[in-house]
């Protein structure tokens, strides 16, 4: 089995946003959601994450239903709790009720131990001034390596 291979990721998330902090949580599945997830067919575009009750979960994360799994098809957008601990959980609330701050997801990768994670990200939405300079930055490095 490959080293945290990754399943799927959220490109979109380091144009728009300025990742301050990552997590690794782990993510609960029910069924047939694993064997699905291990196939790829799965997306986190526009998906986000909750703190509710002091426990995290991830909305609109689609995972499409596994076609072998028989006649029972789980919800494929159903909100999803995620693992981590509660200094973390805490740590986290306090950031987010600072103002501009949110908490989006990165990957989702499945360990060595074959175990779904998925790395979330404590982020700060970018203005469009920003993201047309960080492009900038981001060619000028490229060229560089390029000539070095």
């Amino acid at each position: 089995m490959d080293v945290n291979k990754i399943v799927v990721n959220n490109r979109k998330a380091y144009h728009d946003y300025e990742i301050l902090e990552e997590y690794e949580a782990g993510l609960v599945l029910k069924g047939a959601e694993v064997k699905s997830l291990r196939e790829s067919k799965a997306s986190i575009q526009d998906s986000f994450c909750k703190i509710q009750n002091g426990e995290i979960f991830i909305y609109n994360m689609h995972i499409a239903p596994y076609e072998h799994s028989g006649s029972f098809k789980y919800p494929s957008k159903r909100p999803r709790k995620l693992l981590l601990h509660k200094k973390e959980i805490n740590r986290l609330l306090g950031r987010t009720t600072q103002r501009g701050l949110t908490i989006i997801p990165l990957k989702v990768y499945f360990n060595k131990k074959g175990l779904a994670k998925i790395s979330i990200g404590l982020a700060k939405k970018r203005k469009t001034q920003d993201k047309k300079e960080y492009l900038k930055r981001k060619d000028l490095d490229r060229q560089l390596r390029q000539e070095i």
